[in-house]
């Protein structure tokens, strides 16, 4: 914004110094004009005259300015055409107005200053030289022939003037510009590590945004974290902190391919967009930055859960994955959410399993796809804690889905179910979800009326009919000690007893205000503790070989 309301700016000066150096050769020409008819009988026809001056000067100023717009930026004459063609005007006007006695070589004086302006400094001083060459040439060729040329020696003097002022405008200029830049560098980037601040992030991801979506090139974005770093903060101090965060910045800069662009994004977490690149190639830089910083020995390191400093990457692509910024960061933010959460140090790379379902599928599949697609537009309008939980749960179910050989349609319908298991939440007041003290008795009766809630939402359309089952009697125990209604064993749906892991494990592991995070090995420890109470074992055990086994 600033720099287009500075090019604009430079652009008004600019017309008006043409203005002016049409206006006055104008002048100069009615003067040579009124001279020369002054006794004729054309001469009544001054008026005419005036006007064809300004007609004239009106269509040059407009020619002019059509062969500036019409020329590309990349035409590497193009910033001389001003130059010439103001030089070729005041030249004219000196000639038509009595060559070397004229009292209109100040003209020049406007080429050198505008020419200052809109062009380098060198070139400034070279059209100085060129327009002082010009008049002392005129003076030499033009003269009368005596022992001593005053016209010749005035202008030397005028000369000097052009080259004094051609030279101080432009260093002016160009410390102005060296300002500038400076300025923005220090506005866009971060002062403790010397990458990109957030701000500047978003500026660069839309500009290149808007360039790859006209010439359809990919765009991948890494979203780095960097593991357990509060421990590490906490361990040594800020100080320390900071050194580790420097030191991951110089190693980022020097393992990313050129050409990316690297920015810290926030606390402990940078961003890397990286253009031209698919997935592939994309999860190999990852990799190649994440073995890196597991290679690199930070001081204290043996002292950290896992005796060493790591990242873990999450990784989204454009436009195969997201089609908006909005998206292509949400989507790399939850790939490395779900990096950290499994064993940490590793690359994740974001996958919608609902989109990839629908990938091949019968026109019944595609109407459940839009009415499950509409409802969870509903609740992460209102709840963005509940979206986030809904995306992992359907990422945890088919790990499942794929340990225990599930049918297609199973797969499908334990997808769409683990979608919609929370949709009745929105009918919960949001003080009484996000509660820290203990629920009173009628307030955790009204909790645990969400499944029906939800099941009563989606028995109404009739694509979803069939995942009513699931979702009423996700929160049964397997003792029969769970709601709504008292089921236990088998006569649980198989794939509500397999929505309850996923379901229990995502909320166990997940910040929430009313319970303390549990660790990924605190949580299997309490699934293990809560087989045949709560969860079927037999999916328990599934599910844990699952998790351990994805991607190691």
């Amino acid at each position: 914004m600033f720099e287009k309301e500075k090019e604009t700016q430079i652009s008004q000066i600019l017309n008006i110094v043409k203005i002016a150096s049409l206006s006055f050769p104008a002048i100069a020409f009615l003067q040579y004009f009124s001279v020369t008819y002054s006794d004729s009988k054309l001469f009544i026809q001054s008026g005419v005259l005036i006007v064809g001056v300004l007609l004239a000067i009106l269509l040059i100023f407009v020619l002019w300015n059509l062969l500036q717009s019409r020329v590309k930026d990349s035409f590497p004459l193009k910033k001389w055409f001003d130059p010439i063609i103001s030089l070729i005007i005041a030249f004219v006007s000196v000639i038509f107005t009595g060559a070397y006695h004229s009292n209109y070589k100040f003209l020049f004086l406007l080429v050198i200053i505008s020419s200052s302006i809109e062009c380098s400094r060198k070139a400034a001083i070279a059209i100085s030289g060129f327009s002082a060459a010009i008049i002392l040439g005129v003076d030499l060729i033009t003269a009368p022939n005596t022992d001593v040329n005053t016209f010749f020696e005035s202008d030397i003097v005028l000369a000097c003037v052009f080259l004094i002022i051609s030279w101080t405008i432009g260093y002016y200029v160009d410390l102005r510009k060296k300002h500038i830049e400076s300025l923005r560098e220090q506005a866009n980037v971060d002062g403790l590590t010397g990458l990109y601040n957030h701000r500047h992030f978003y500026d660069y991801l839309d500009k290149q945004l808007e360039a790859c979506k006209d010439s359809r090139r990919e765009l991948a974005l890494l979203f780095v974290d960097i593991d357990d770093f509060k421990y590490y903060n906490d361990l040594y101090g800020h100080q320390k902190g900071d050194e580790a965060l420097r030191i991951i910045a110089a190693v980022m800069k020097q393992t990313i391919k050129s050409g990316s662009f690297i920015a810290r994004y926030g606390g402990e977490e940078f961003a890397v967009l990286l253009p031209d690149t698919g997935e592939a190639q994309a999860r190999e830089e990852a990799d190649k930055l994440r073995k890196m910083i597991q290679d690199y020995v930070f001081p204290g390191q043996e002292n950290m859960p896992g005796e060493n400093l790591t990242i873990s990457v999450g990784l989204s692509i454009f436009p195969d994955k997201a089609k908006t910024a909005a998206e292509l960061v949400r989507y790399a933010d939850e790939a490395c959410y779900r990096a950290k959460f499994l064993y940490k140090n590793r690359v994740e790379t974001y996958s919608s399993i609902l989109e990839e379902l629908q990938q091949d599928m019968l026109e019944l599949d595609s109407q459940r796809v839009a009415s499950i697609k509409t409802l969870i537009a509903v609740i992460n309008a209102k709840d963005k804690y509940t979206y986030g939980h809904v995306e992992r749960v359907v990422f945890y179910c088919a790990l499942i889905a794929e340990k225990v050989g599930l049918t297609d349609k199973q797969k499908r319908d334990l997808v769409y179910s683990a979608y919609l298991h929370d949709i009745g939440k929105i009918n919960i007041p949001e003080g009484m979800l996000m509660k820290t003290d203990k629920l009173t008795p009628e307030e955790w009766e009204v909790l645990k009326s969400h499944p029906r809630m939800t099941a009563e939402i989606v028995e109404n359309i009739d694509s979803l009919k069939d995942m009513v089952p699931v979702i009423l009697h996700h929160h049964e125990r397997f003792d029969g000690t769970g709601y709504p209604d008292g089921l236990k064993g088998e006569e649980i749906e198989y794939l509500a007893r397999v929505l309850a892991v996923a379901d229990s494990f995502d909320a166990m592991t997940s910040v929430r205000p009313y319970q303390q995070k549990k660790t990924y090995d605190q949580a299997i420890e309490e699934l293990i503790r809560c087989s045949g109470t709560q969860f079927d074992p037999d999916i328990v055990k599934v599910f844990i070989r699952a998790i351990r086994d994805h991607d190691y």
